[in-house]
């Protein structure tokens, strides 16, 4: 038996969407701790750990740990026709999940669970980074949009006292650099000056979960895997992590 009820229902909203632009199907786990979820995209290129805590819910009944395969367009497609006034009941029954919309009326959705095996995932938490930088998510939301007029990498680069994203294209080039100390650089730990070079195309995808939480941490080494994290304290997190691009 799984029933759950979440009042802020864009907090799934706004994390289901970002990651649906990286992944179209996943195996959700339901503990009694909340529900996560861990995959790749197809190319392997990236990775996605999303949590949300069962305190985020209004009401949260499971009885054993249990694993669920869903669409994930189908089932954002659903949580996209929630209202802010609305409430989401997700209930599991007869190997489907029903959701039901409340407020001042009741809506009722139910999707099939997909029969999906677990892929192999990087193991996100055995990762080692040498470098931290947490900022504005506004601040790298507009960095990744300038470097996408020039480029489509980025060189995220960090000193003791510095972080720094540039991109070069053919002819242009563009570069955002924040000293240590700036309200908008709330934390900057870094080993040396240490750099590495990421695809735009998938950061452009990753920052839209900037909708979740006014900051995000970078963690990141020498030409080394990025893990990008948005959390939204004792709710929810959502890790993504992108493999580096790495000059010929």
């Amino acid at each position: 038996m799984f029933r759950a009820t979440l009042k802020e229902v864009s907090l799934l909203v706004n994390s289901i969407s970002t990651i649906a632009e990286l992944i179209d199907e996943g195996i959700f786990k339901l503990s009694k701790d909340g529900i996560s979820l861990l995959a790749s995209d197809r190319a392997m290129v990236a990775a996605v750990d999303f949590k949300i805590s069962s305190s985020a819910f209004e009401e949260y009944e499971i009885d054993k740990e249990q694993s669920i395969g869903l669409d994930i367009p189908n089932f954002l497609s659903v949580l996209k026709r929630a209202s802010a006034q609305d409430k989401a009941t997700f209930t599991l029954q007869d190997s489907k999940l029903e959701i039901v919309l409340e407020n001042s009326s009741r809506r009722r959705f139910v999707l099939p669970l997909l029969d999906l095996s677990q892929e192999e995932v990087p193991r996100i938490d055995q990762l080692e980074f040498s470098t931290k930088a947490s900022l504005s998510s506004d601040v790298l939301e507009s960095g990744i949009a300038d470097a996408e007029v020039v480029a489509d990498a980025v060189v995220f680069e960090a000193s003791p006292s510095r972080f720094v994203m540039r991109a070069e294209g053919d002819i242009s080039s563009t570069q955002l650099e924040l000293e240590k100390g700036n309200k908008a650089l709330a934390e900057l730990k870094a080993a040396g000056s240490v750099k590495a070079r990421y695809p735009l195309d998938y950061l452009k995808k990753m920052i839209k979960a900037a909708k979740l939480s006014d900051s995000v941490v970078l963690e990141w080494a020498q030409d080394y895997p990025l893990k990008m994290s948005f959390e939204v304290e004792g709710k929810l997190s959502l890790n993504f992590v992108l493999a580096p691009r790495v000059e010929e």
